[in-house]
């Protein structure tokens, strides 16, 4: 008797030195990320349907498109609407894709599948998506071609929900380097426009001072991100015990959605903190900033690493 298939896809195990890390082929997903035995994401069980886009990747679009409608290229399109509470499409074609194993080592996997031209998107692109530990914590590269003719509109980023430690997103602290925040409408969460986060809402989204988070509520993209001196940004977050996380980026993504996971279950809300590198803001298709547009035969990729604090 055929075994049967897990419901997140083929699991694929890295390991190098203290971390050790568990991909799902069904999009791309992180599903486990471990620093001496220490969940460093929240993980979801290997015949489990993916909680939402728990540690999935995001392309051709992060976060959402409002009302699914856009017009690239002079013509207009209508995407399916994966987000129906808010009328709107969320956060790409490929999380529920199941991608092939295009090279893996006991340290890395690539793998690979090709978004096809469709209803709303009708463009192809063929996807890599490279995953590798080291001693510094676990990378992850996604890079896009587009094969086809005509320019193809892009952006990419990941869905991680870190856990610093013990507790909840209440109990820690966050490092979070950026003046700016992308202001929202409350139910829709539609884009109004940035403001200072040392102004809005009294400071509420102001943590470039690490400083616990407590009850706010944040599901927001911030950008103008202060960077060390090889470009890159970091966003950390500690618990009391002294465990955390990093999240460090580089200019390829110029923006970074952090939600604290509130969810009416109280079983797992705020369970983890969700920590976005995006190389555009929500709703990119249509306001135009900082898309990438890939002409054919060429392509484009965003990079990140997530890494053990203490």
């Amino acid at each position: 008797m055929a075994a049967v298939r897990p419901l997140s896809g083929a699991r694929i195990d890295l390991e190098a030195g203290d971390y050790r890390a568990s991909i799902a082929s069904i999009g791309a997903t992180l599903r486990v990320l471990q620093h001496r035995a220490r969940n460093l994401v929240v993980p979801f069980e290997v015949d489990e349907l993916r909680p939402a886009y728990r540690g999935a990747t995001l392309a051709p679009w992060p976060n959402r498109v409002v009302d699914g409608r856009y017009t690239f290229a002079g013509v207009e399109q209508q995407l399916p609407l994966t987000e129906p509470s808010r009328h709107h499409a969320l956060h790409g074609l490929v999380s529920w894709l199941d991608f092939a194993v295009a090279e893996r080592t006991p340290e890395s996997v690539a793998l690979v599948a090709v978004i096809e031209a469709q209803t709303g998107y009708p463009h192809r692109l063929e996807l890599r998506v490279d995953y590798r530990l080291d001693e510094s914590g676990l990378h992850q590269t996604v890079t896009a071609r587009n094969p086809g003719t005509e320019p193809a509109p892009f952006g990419t980023g990941p869905h991680p929900y870190l856990v610093a430690g013990p507790g909840h997103v209440d109990d820690w602290t966050l490092s979070l380097p950026a003046d700016e925040v992308l202001t929202v409408t409350p139910e829709r969460l539609i884009p109004i426009g940035l403001s200072q986060v040392a102004v809005e809402d009294g400071g509420a989204f102001d943590f470039r001072e690490a400083r616990a988070i407590g009850d706010t509520f944040i599901d927001h993209a911030f950008t103008t991100l202060r960077r060390d001196a090889d470009g890159i940004a970091t966003v950390t977050v500690t618990s009391p015990e002294g465990t955390g996380v990093a999240m460090s980026f580089g200019p390829d993504c110029e923006w970074v959605q952090i939600h604290t996971a509130d969810t009416p279950d109280p079983a797992v809300s705020r369970t983890g903190l969700a920590v976005e590198p995006m190389t555009c803001p929500p709703d990119a298709f249509n306001s135009g900033h900082d898309l990438i547009v890939i002409a054919p035969e060429q392509s484009a990729s965003a990079s990140w690493t997530i890494s053990a604090i203490g």
